[in-house]
């Protein structure tokens, strides 16, 4: 097949049945209409060997899952849809460079970027694994220059802030991970994203650096994308402001992009423009030359750690029998929440201030992956995809929303991430942390009955008619779903452990709704007709041809421009 044509044959090799219509399905349905009922806590009365069936080891990752409403019949269930659908299947021909993102004629090898082994891996007959190493040991080089103050700015002085600007993968992948392993990164560098087209952004984070010192990254494959053009122009006229000269540019600026012309045009040396590949999707980008920010903060050795543990995890996934492949698992736990139980949204709830930014990323990840009503086969799903990923810090969640999740009315199954060990010397208040993430999970599971309340209120001398009317109002019904993900430390390695496992839980979902996960059309729209919105607001005139709302809005800001 030639480069760029579709490949419509990925198609004929996918069970074409419908997913509601398979027997699998409906004897899910059918298990549902009987369990639906019983609580967590019915299941671990059950079986005294709840915990150790239903939580398993990955690296340096422990994941509990017998926190949630699947019962062994449940998970056989579940797995034997997913065999099915010929997951393990689909997983090899991600692995092994078939171009599953039929609808880009691409194939879908972020996992070559961390291939370890560096075993060959062919792509339109070429092994690709010596582009990868080459493309690695620049960004290697071009970091120990920085690391080590060896690149100088234009008034001679070293490097001391990098500014990373880009938008979406671009900037929540590096952003995400400087962010969580900054016990790791240089101590004499500082590290800020821009993404925003919002010009407050690019302003705030100029204002207090240092032209003589700051060096920009500008990410971007066709070096044309409108928010990150725009934001790597106010800085570019920003340094020109104090350095005067043209040339100026060339040591301030470095690109991560594949269009060398408009690169060189806007004043970069394309000796420091770093390429990545259409087979590489932007919210799986962190692991190529995207993640040079994350090598200049960390070193190339704490990054070819991380690139180990994503490896260790693709191991896990390709070699792992399905009833103990955790990817598998927690994908397929939360398509019974998602298409049995009607759940429509995902808590992402890290204890640790480093991972702050996970459950930003793991909205893109997962809601741009599997947001899609249309199927391989170009029908109209009749069943939910995607969920809604949401959340925050733990404990700053538990004195803001975590009341819904405790006495509200929506199932939300919700992860609950913790490092065992701190990465600094207040470890006592790290305990209190570590209490705080135990007993939630638990809170969520048992809740508190009328009558342990009523006992309770007994107990501290409240009278009868005060306890009959509030005990209501202080009783949870628990029964809510977890699961727990220990970190042994955060470390570059389990960081990397922990984003594959992620990366391939949502890979799964999507070959179960038997949709596209690694395109992303629905971003586009939005975008091509900002333009024509765009032109409209710069000249000013009073305009007609947009849905009313539409036309009334820019009038009303036009007026008071």
């Amino acid at each position: 097949m030639e480069d760029g044509q579709l490949n419509f044959s990925i198609l004929n090799s996918n069970n074409m049945t419908k997913l509601t219509d398979m027997p699998q399905w409906d004897a899910l349905k059918q298990h549902h209409a009987l369990v639906y009922q019983e609580t967590i806590q019915f299941l671990f009365n059950q079986d005294s060997n709840r915990f150790d069936k239903f939580s398993g080891q990955l690296a340096s990752l422990f994941v509990d899952y017998s926190k949630n409403r699947v019962s062994d019949k449940t998970m056989e269930l579940l797995i034997e849809l997913a065999e099915a659908r010929e997951v393990l299947q689909w997983r090899d021909k991600m692995f092994y460079a078939e171009e599953i993102n039929f609808t880009e004629a691409r194939a879908v090898l972020h996992t070559a970027l961390r291939n370890k082994s560096n075993s060959p891996i062919h792509y339109h007959g070429k092994n690709i694994m010596p582009d990868i190493q080459a493309v690695l040991k620049r960004m290697a080089d071009l970091s120990e220059r920085i690391r080590n103050q060896e690149w100088l700015g234009f008034s001679g002085k070293p490097i001391s802030d990098i500014v990373n600007i880009g938008i979406g993968g671009s900037d929540l992948g590096p952003r995400m991970a400087v962010t969580a392993l900054t016990p790791y990164v240089h101590e004499k560098l500082n590290f800020h994203f821009v993404a925003n087209i919002d010009p407050s952004e690019i302003y705030e984070t100029l204002k207090p650096l240092n032209p003589e010192t700051t060096l920009f990254i500008v990410a971007s494959k066709s070096f044309t994308t409108q928010e990150t053009l725009a934001n790597a122009k106010a800085a570019k006229l920003w340094l020109l402001n104090e350095a005067g000269d043209e040339q100026a540019v060339a040591k301030h600026f470095v690109a991560v992009s594949t269009n060398a012309q408009e690169v060189s045009a806007f004043g970069i040396d394309v000796r420091n423009m770093f390429e990545f590949w259409d087979w590489v999707g932007g919210r799986y980008s962190l692991w190529s030359s995207i993640g040079l920010p994350i090598v200049i903060a960390l070193g190339m050795d704490q990054f070819e750690e991380m690139l180990d543990g994503a490896y260790e995890t693709d191991q896990h996934f390709l070699n792992t029998p399905i009833e103990n492949n955790l990817p598998i698992i927690l994908a397929l736990i939360g398509i019974w929440y998602f298409n049995f139980f009607g759940a429509e949204t995902q808590g992402i709830f890290p204890y640790d201030y480093y991972l702050r930014d996970l459950p930003n990323y793991l909205q893109q990840a997962d809601m741009e992956s599997n947001g899609k009503r249309i199927t391989r086969d170009n029908q109209e799903v009749d069943y939910t995809t995607g969920p809604i990923v949401w959340g925050n810090r733990g404990v700053n969640g538990q004195h803001a929303f975590f009341q819904l999740l405790h006495q509200g009315t929506r199932l939300i199954p919700s992860d609950f991430i913790i490092p065992i060990q701190a990465q600094h010397p207040l470890a006592d208040q790290h305990l209190i942390l570590a209490a705080n993430f135990l007993a939630q999970t638990e809170a969520l599971l048992q809740g508190r009955t009328e009558q342990e309340v009523n006992n309770e209120m007994q107990e501290n001398g409240i009278n009868q008619e005060t306890i009959d009317l509030l005990v209501k109002h202080r009783t949870f019904t628990g029964n809510q779903p977890t699961t727990s993900i220990l970190i042994d430390k955060l470390t570059p390695k389990a960081f990397g452990n922990l984003i594959a496992l992620y990366e391939h839980k949502i890979f799964v979902q999507g070959i179960i709704w038997n949709i596209n996960s690694f395109d992303q059309w629905g971003v586009e729209l939005g975008k091509v007709m900002s333009q024509k919105v765009l032109d409209e607001l710069k000249e000013g005139d009073t305009v007609k041809g947009h849905d009313a709302s539409t036309d009334g809005l820019i009038n009303a800001f036009l007026k008071k421009q």
